[in-house]
């Protein structure tokens, strides 16, 4: 899927856009790369929306099984997907290295992969996997910065538009989404607790873990949207 992404993102950007003829082989790649990131995104953020929210796979009462052991076939397929997406992702990025991304990045990615793979063949603790995988939401803003940025398109509205929307899409995805994710887990902790041991302590570690990289990444955001908002206002 990514391999396949990646040459179409060349090919329809080869047509119609016109900075991409101009820019360097490896800004070819990364251009190429982020547009697998980003189908990434938008696929495993529509599933994980629609099982953990308008389906009844994870609803209270719903089902006999505890929360933490609910699984489908449509769960199983989307993690496994992702596994696939963050092994060629890191391919790409070891490759690449450090052009693509630094050593948070790797750090981010392996946490992700061990989690994923854990609640994959344990079969237990999908809830949460799909929770995170929900803030994948922001990976489209991130990666149009970068595209209008290389584009050189930096003092346009919609560069100004879209740092807006990252913030406020990280804000919502990546804090108050990791607050709401540990209430859950509070409230039933009861039901935490009967994750296979070795599952139960990653719950407890890789999340939190993952959280104050948001919230790093986050501090990031907010210096960056400052910076672009008070050149626009300089610029009007």
């Amino acid at each position: 899927m990514c391999k396949f992404v990646y040459e179409v993102t060349g090919l329809i950007s080869s047509s119609y856009f016109k900075c991409y003829s101009k820019l360097t082989k490896a800004q070819k790649v990364e251009w190429n790369n982020r547009g697998f990131s980003t189908f990434h995104a938008l696929l495993v953020v529509s599933v994980a929306f629609y099982l953990v929210l308008l389906s009844d796979l994870f609803q209270n009462g719903s089902r006999d099984e505890l929360i933490i052991n609910r699984k489908s076939a449509v769960s199983d397929t989307i993690l496994a997907v992702s596994i696939g997406y963050f092994l060629s992702d890191l391919a790409m990025i070891l490759w690449q290295f450090p052009a693509l991304g630094g050593k948070e990045y790797l750090l981010h990615h392996a946490l992700s992969m061990y989690s994923i793979i854990l609640s994959l063949l344990s079969g237990q603790g999908q809830i949460y996997i799909l929770m995170v995988l929900f803030s994948e939401c922001t990976t489209p803003f991130v990666n149009l910065r970068w595209y209008l940025d290389v584009a050189g398109q930096k003092s346009s509205k919609l560069y100004v538009y879209n740092g807006i929307g990252l913030f406020l899409g990280w804000l919502v995805a990546r804090i108050l989404l990791f607050i709401f994710f540990f209430v859950h887990m509070y409230n039933h902790f009861d039901q935490v607790k009967e994750i296979f041991p070795l599952g139960f302590y990653s719950l407890l570690t890789v999340p939190a873990m993952l959280a104050l990289m948001n919230l790093f990444w986050f501090w990031k955001i907010l210096k960056g949207l400052k910076k672009t908002l008070s050149k626009a206002r300089h610029g009007h």
